[in-house]
């Protein structure tokens, strides 16, 4: 984990010319978005290099964005070393891995599933929601039925290795209490816009860790955890998803960008909002990343430690977050 809480201050140098870093610090402390060519691509954590890098790959082949948003993530529901996304997240109180997922597009087209078992890629899933159905989320057993239909393969119900691990240990006293900037806090939310400027944004995740059975969180909510919005921009989401979910946090993003604000500035007044809106926030951790039409960029976290990958021609890194509270 340390390395969420590490600021890679190096970048990739194109055409013999280094490109500034992505944020700047103002003589408030703070960070400010600046505005940088297209395409570009950002994501949450720091698997999101791993997803961006993908991301990269289907548009520099030509394919659109909502392509590059889908295949992107699906990375991290691959990646057998993390706890917080795909099949080999950790379980829900049950002992059962469920899945959320959310998909959008900036002409309001959308799809999302939620507590989905069995399924890989629930991120495909939700696009197929978006494409092939009049719905925009289906969830349960309904969504894994949905998932045959279409061809899915359904994977064995059997916690990954890490995950079987952690949750017998939890067994031993069952107790759930959050603790800030772990996997039991993450999700990955992408978000990206072409060279033509068009937008969307992709969320998936398993959830926080020993949930109640059945619980969803804002992933897979289109407004909380994603909001999209070509003629504006588009937001994403990570932490603890009830707490995201009492703001509509994506959506106010956007809106508040709508109202002029940038995107920075929209991120800083969802954590405030966030922050009169939950309790015991000092054991709360969410974050915002947001993207307006121009190619500015911003994000803010309630606590430090949350920060995000850029893509963009010529440079690609992480960058790490302001926060409300500071260290």
């Amino acid at each position: 984990m340390q390395g969420r809480r590490k600021f890679l201050k190096k970048t990739v140098i194109g055409a013999g010319v280094a490109l500034p870093l992505a944020f700047t610090e103002n003589s408030f402390g703070r960070s400010s978005g600046i505005k940088g060519p297209k395409p570009l691509v950002l994501s949450t954590w720091d698997h999101g290099m791993a997803a961006n890098e993908r991301a990269w790959e289907v548009l520099s082949s030509g394919r659109s964005i909502v392509d590059a948003v889908e295949e992107g993530v699906k990375v991290t529901e691959n990646d057998l070393d993390n706890l917080s996304v795909g099949l080999q997240g950790l379980p829900d109180r049950e002992g059962i891995t469920t899945l959320d997922a959310s998909i959008m597009k900036g002409d309001g087209s959308c799809g999302a599933v939620a507590f989905v078992r069995q399924v890989k890629h629930p991120i495909s899933l939700a696009r197929l929601v978006m494409e092939k159905t009049p719905h925009v989320m289906i969830v349960g057993e309904g969504a894994r039925q949905f998932a045959l239909a279409e061809g899915f393969p359904l994977e064995e119900e059997v916690l990954s290795e890490k995950a079987d691990r952690a949750y017998r240990e939890w067994k031993k006293t069952s107790e759930y209490k959050p603790v800030i900037n772990i996997e039991n806090h993450d999700t990955i939310g992408m978000i990206g816009m072409d060279d033509q400027g068009r937008m969307a944004g992709s969320c998936t995740t398993s959830g926080l860790a020993y949930k109640m059975h059945g619980r969803v969180g804002d992933s897979p909510i289109i407004g909380a955890g994603l909001f999209v919005d070509d003629e504006v921009g588009a937001a994403t989401a990570t932490g603890l998803g009830e707490s995201i979910i009492r703001i509509s946090g994506s959506f106010l993003i956007v809106e508040l960008m709508r109202q002029g604000r940038s995107p920075q500035e929209a991120c800083e007044e969802a954590v405030r909002r966030l922050i009169a809106k939950n309790k015991d926030i000092e054991n709360i951790q969410a974050g915002f990343l947001a993207l307006n039409k121009d190619g500015e960029f911003g994000a803010y976290a309630v606590h430090p430690g949350f920060n995000f990958a850029r893509h963009h021609p010529g440079m690609k890194g992480m960058v790490d977050s302001g926060s409300y509270f500071k260290k």
